[in-house]
């Protein structure tokens, strides 16, 4: 079977790993011209580092792994007001055990699939249309080509979605927040740390390791009212205005982003879809399911969801009328309580006052103590993961 997939990030190559191990045919297109380097942190645990280490991948995961040290909150002059540890909850915290850069996760998966998949990059999807047989695709070059499926894996602003489910505005809701990030030569020595500065008005500022110790991942943040699409430009305007009068390492970061060749700008948002599948179309990872930024599982998502898609794919001998609910059934659980966002969501992430910004940060302190962190473990153990790799093992 020829399957198409839409998206070569994480999700997209995860996908076109495992289909090839069962026989299939993949081709991934890609909107850029090329493999895209860079990006923020991610981090792969619970379940997710189960599957990649099924695929072989974890070596070299760990050889490309961020060594940080946690997340710590700083005053406008840096000195630090509270602080989470990456042990933090045995590593359920908001810094994982295992974090790397977006970018190296998927030259990883990339490598993996060099060959036995066909990549198409520069092109995209303008045009679907399914029958009893099959899916005829247009390409935005002009092409068209004859697919059994077809696999939207193209993130938040899915095209696939779009094409074939109906608008964005039906499944994409704005969380009430816009996010940064791109790299710069580092201001500061971050000494294996992530710092961030919050001000009032809902805006923070924060600074990330990379590899190389002279550079760092910069991210801005701020809340805000759904805006009129921006262009580039008009993206790094608004950011110029918005962190005017931020202390800490602010003016810096914008003088920085204006150079910066990783620019990333993008609403705080959730995607929620129904149903999953419609006909020989099917969504994975962001495009289907995104619990935003903020629940911080869209990585673990997408790796899972692909094992899950492609597992019941083989099982089902590429019958995609009783392999697509199969998948949304059998990973339903996990999506949902992936989706969940964390206490307070973007009000407690990014507080409008001075005041709710040390509440946070008062409350970071209380939770980190020494006598609340083993009250706090012994809790998020009590919550496993819905679904367990155990539950779908018989499909590899």
């Amino acid at each position: 079977m020829k399957i198409l997939i839409s998206g070569a990030g994480i999700a997209g190559p995860a996908l076109a790993f495992w289909l090839r191990h069962s026989g299939f045919e993949p081709t991934v297109v890609e909107l850029a011209e090329a493999p895209r380097p860079g990006g923020q942190t991610v981090d792969i645990r619970g379940i997710a580092r189960e599957v990649v280490e099924r695929m072989g991948l974890m070596p070299a995961v760990l050889d490309r792994r961020m060594h940080e040290r946690g997340l710590a909150y700083v005053r406008a002059d840096g000195r630090r007001t509270a602080a989470m540890p990456a042990d933090f909850l045995d590593g359920a915290g908001p810094v994982a055990e295992i974090e790397i850069l977006r970018g190296d996760l998927s030259k990883i998966l990339l490598d993996a699939t060099s060959t036995g998949v066909e990549y198409l990059y520069g092109d995209s999807i303008t045009k679907l249309e399914q029958d009893d047989t099959g899916v005829q695709v247009t390409f935005r070059s002009g092409t068209e080509r004859r697919f059994d499926l077809v696999v939207g894996a193209d993130g938040v602003h899915s095209r696939v979605r779009s094409l074939a489910f109906g608008p964005e505005s039906q499944y994409v809701e704005h969380l009430g927040g816009y996010g940064s990030f791109f790299t710069v030569k580092t201001p500061e020595p971050l000494d294996g740390w992530m710092k961030i500065h919050s001000a009032p008005g809902g805006r923070w500022v924060g600074l990330r390791p990379d590899h190389d110790p002279q550079y760092a991942k910069a991210l801005l943040s701020f809340r805000s009212p759904l805006l009129p699409r921006l262009n580039q430009t008009e993206q790094k305007a608004l950011l110029a205005k918005t962190f005017t009068g931020v202390g800490w390492r602010a003016p810096y970061l914008l003088d920085a982003l204006h150079e910066a060749d990783d620019f990333y700008f993008d609403t705080t948002s959730r995607v929620v879809v129904p149903e999953w599948s419609r006909g020989r179309i099917v969504l994975l990872g962001d495009a289907g399911y995104c619990g935003s930024p903020l629940a911080g599982h869209g990585t673990a998502l997408s790796l899972v969801g692909a094992y899950v898609l492609a597992g019941e794919l083989a099982a089902h001998q590429g019958d995609h009328a009783r392999a697509f609910p199969a998948y949304q059934r059998e990973l339903q659980p996990y999506v949902e309580q992936r989706m969940e966002l964390p206490p307070g969501g973007v009000k407690m992430a990014m507080p409008m006052t001075a005041i709710g910004i040390r509440l946070r940060d008062a409350s970071t302190r209380l939770m980190t103590s020494r006598p609340f962190r083993p009250l706090l473990a012994k809790l998020a153990a009590t919550q496993p993961d819905a679904i367990t790799l155990k539950q779908v093992a018989g499909r590899r």
